[in-house]
């Protein structure tokens, strides 16, 4: 059986643009409707091999961060599969909606192993395997489990990006399987979720960085342990390597019997981004907004399609961080401090703001906006949460804005 879905899948890959998909929609239900034992041979465990699989980042902001997958492969047999925990469809019902909420269920799939290596291959990234240190009898209950949660009534899980995902639901399939307890060494350093987020995309993703940046809140920013390190697949990778089992009488055993690179890296050009650093573009915009403010109180100008610019954008960035931090489920985002600067008042506000600039009223919004805003600047440093690198910029800019509205009342007052 595994034999022919092989020589079906080959022919699919071969004339079809749309291989990959094709393929894995033919062994998805291939797997769910099927008889899955089956298809997969017998499970004698003395010929299973274990792999734990660690994917190299890929471009796609799905794949920044690498990828973890469990291989199977059975010597008697021949069949070579791979269980993947990251699974997704973007056409799943409101699926941004509920990504967005945090609701968003992810599943298992399984694909031949020559296909799931021909991807990452052909993406450019190498492909770690650690075979894992199992007894036969947890091999056979590793891979019944796997087999049990292929079932359609089995197989979806509430993804979290951080707290359940692809590499830590394999790094539990696996520990649950064995008798005994897997021991990690601990950690040389402090980290926290946001740091090695970063390690990720600081180099070559500021944009990436920064939209994670302003989503993030504070529990981003709280220091974790080992364990909860390995939600990022490359952490795991290395926990792997020094771990050990444990078994009921304190022996002890290497967790990892052996590593090596079963997909070679190959240097694939990558289109370089035309965008400056954000960090870049955000100063150059604080001394755009200094500059020209300057210039309309000297000149007695009005500019107030700087004041529409700059609130709109604060506004919109707003409309996204308050939904985060009061809609949803996230457990990291519900802390966000950055909402005191990017909240939708400005973008409500705005229409009224640049009435009354252009009508030389006057409005207590400046007032008000001007002492939440230095409050913020005034406490950032001891705030516990690492802000964007768009947000305190952004804050002197709207700061700037009402405090020169603020000054020109008082110069009128005075003529007055």
């Amino acid at each position: 059986m595994y034999r022919l879905v092989k020589s079906f899948l080959k022919l699919k890959y071969n004339k079809e643009k749309k291989r990959r998909k094709v393929c894995l929609v033919f062994v998805f239900f291939t797997l769910c409707f099927l008889n899955l034992p089956m298809l997969f041979g017998a499970t004698h465990g003395d010929s299973l091999e274990v792999g734990l699989m660690t994917c190299e980042p890929g471009s796609e902001v799905y794949s920044l961060y690498g990828h973890t997958a469990i291989r199977i492969k059975n010597y008697t047999t021949g069949e070579d599969w791979v269980f993947n925990y990251g699974t997704f469809s973007f056409r799943q019902p409101y699926f941004v909606w509920r990504f967005v909420r945090g609701e968003c269920d992810y599943q298992i799939g399984a694909i031949p192993f020559m296909y799931f290596a021909s991807e990452y291959r052909e993406r450019g990234s190498s492909v770690y395997q650690q075979t894992i240190n199992m007894m036969p009898d947890e091999k056979r209950r590793l891979f019944a489990y796997l087999l049990e949660n292929m079932r359609p009534e089995n197989r979806e899980y509430r993804y979290n990006f951080l707290y359940d995902n692809c590499t830590t639901r394999a790094r539990d399939v696996i520990e649950n399987a064995i008798e005994g307890n897997v021991i990690y060494r601990a950690s040389d350093s402090v980290r926290t979720y946001r740091r090695i987020l970063h390690e990720y995309t600081s180099a070559n993703y500021p944009w990436t960085e920064l939209g994670n940046d302003i989503c993030l809140g504070a529990g981003a920013d709280v220091d974790i342990d080992e364990r909860q390190e390995m939600f990022a697949p490359f952490y795991l990778l290395r926990y792997a390597d020094a771990a050990v089992i444990r078994d009921s009488v304190g022996n002890e055993r290497p967790f990892v019997l052996s590593k090596y690179e079963v997909v070679k890296k190959n240097e694939v050009p990558k289109a370089s981004s035309l965008l400056p650093h954000p960090s870049h573009l955000v100063w150059l915009l604080v001394v755009v907004v200094i500059t020209l403010t300057l210039v309309e109180y000297r000149r007695h100008l009005c500019f107030w399609w700087l004041d529409a610019i700059v609130m709109t954008l604060a506004g919109i960035i707003g409309v996204v961080v308050t939904f985060l931090f009061f809609f949803s489920v996230h457990p990291t985002v519900a802390t966000n401090w950055q909402v005191w600067v990017f909240n939708p008042l400005p973008l409500l506000a705005m229409p009224w703001v640049v009435w009354c600039a252009i009508k030389g009223k006057k409005t207590r919004y400046h007032a008000f906006n001007a002492l939440v805003l230095i409050f913020f600047i005034l406490f950032s440093p001891i705030i516990p949460q690492d802000f964007c690198v768009l947000v305190v910029p952004l804050a002197l800019v709207l700061c700037c804005r009402s405090c020169s509205y603020i000054v020109r009342y008082k110069k009128e007052t005075s003529r007055c």
